[in-house]
């Protein structure tokens, strides 16, 4: 068997463009999808794309790990964001093929199902664009988690951190404190709640003010408190507060999170399968997280493809935790599918049982959903006295 093309279907979500990677073979009817996606990037990931196809033509997609190598290595360059979330699409599409081809989901060939099921979590009102919440309106704010809760979920990432920069005031913090309070006396102590800083705070103390007013409502984890990449300042802010810290999104490279898990910088990671090498990649990652006593929760705020990924990965890995979802990000979410594994039951995907990675991408009706410019949220990251922000 031979891959004989690649391929790429591209979808408007409005906020971003879903690259979904269709790796061709040369037996008749078997292809494998990959999900690629990385916001405002969408032409970029594409041109990648075309740029590895040549590494990758020709090869047996059952030899994972060895294409992998050959994008890699003949690559020269390190392939960075753009390069690595191509790889993975690619990479994620190969498992789906030998899954096909053999007759079994992704996860048995990564060793078996080591739970019965998928616990997630989701945004508010599942993300549905159009639909958020100002978080200055404490009454609106807590209404909407309410409701995204009785969806279905017992588990909830918010933002509550405006855009800082290096100071927090006291105004600032105090509404924080406000807010997750009141948050958590709307939905109780049996809801997990989440909070997502984006990495806004560009101080350890600015990031430590709104960790200190957000703790006493025990969240299950801070994520990106810091700008990613300084390792040693998040294991000085990790010690200074009594929260766990989570971060990972941004990173792509086993040695990467390796330094995480050398300096504990953080009680969960969060690989994100569309830009870490995929399956090959993740599984790495998460052995790294396992032998440190590190937890798994990978982020995925895009597409079904890569919520499939994320589910065949979580049934095999044994230090996951929870999985991010957003599945109501638009209503062509399912829609584009002919085949839809992530069955939400009790705050939990079920276990699949379909060959491969069990979603098939319906190309006319995606079709309906053709790229478009993303109207990009972040061009709102702007302080007060003008600064660009981290959004």
């Amino acid at each position: 068997m031979k891959i004989t093309a690649i391929e790429t279907v591209i979808v408007n979500a409005i906020h971003r463009n879903w690259i979904f990677v269709k790796v061709v073979t040369d037996q008749p009817g078997l292809y494998g999808w990959g999900e690629a996606t990385l916001e405002w990037k969408t032409r970029a990931v594409t041109g990648a794309l075309e740029d590895l196809a040549p590494f990758v033509i020709g090869e047996d997609p059952f030899r994972i790990e060895h294409i992998v190598a050959r994008m890699t290595g003949f690559s020269f360059w390190q392939l960075g964001a753009i390069g690595m979330s191509a790889l993975s699409g690619i990479e994620q599409a190969l498992w789906d093929i030998k899954g096909k081809a053999l007759g079994v989901p992704v996860w048995q060939l990564l060793g078996g199902s080591v739970r019965d099921h998928v616990r997630v979590y989701t945004h508010l009102r599942r993300a549905k664009i159009g639909q958020q919440v100002d978080n200055r309106d404490i009454s609106a704010f807590c209404d909407a988690v309410q409701e995204t809760v009785e969806m279905g979920y017992n588990a909830i990432k918010l933002g509550f951190v405006p855009y800082t920069g290096y100071d927090a005031s006291p105004a600032t913090v105090r509404h924080v404190e406000k807010l997750a309070a009141a948050v958590r006396e709307r939905v109780g102590w049996d809801v997990d709640i989440m909070t997502d800083f984006h990495g806004r705070p560009d101080s350890i103390d600015a990031a430590k003010a709104y960790i200190d007013a957000i703790a006493p409502i025990r969240p299950l984890f801070v994520e990106e408190p810091i700008q990613p990449g300084n390792t040693p300042a998040m294991a000085d802010l990790a010690r200074r507060v009594d929260c766990p810290l989570a971060t990972g999104e941004r990173l792509f490279t086993p040695r990467e999170f390796a330094e995480v898990a050398e300096t504990r910088a953080v009680a969960f990671i969060q690989p994100d399968l569309a830009h870490c090498g995929g399956f090959s990649g993740g599984r790495k990652i998460a052995a790294i997280a396992e032998a440190a006593g590190i937890g798994v929760a990978p982020h995925n705020p895009m597409g079904p493809v890569a919520g499939a990924v994320a589910l065949q990965f979580d049934i095999a890995t044994k230090n996951c935790v929870i999985q991010e979802e957003a599945v109501g990000l638009v209503p062509w979410f399912e829609e584009i599918c002919s085949s839809y594994p992530l069955a939400l039951v009790d705050g939990a995907w079920a276990i699949p049982q379909a060959p491969g990675l069990g979603i098939e991408i319906d190309e006319v009706r995606a079709s309906r959903y053709p790229f478009k410019p993303e109207e990009i949220p972040a061009l709102d990251a702007v302080l007060s006295d003008g600064r660009i922000a981290n959004w």
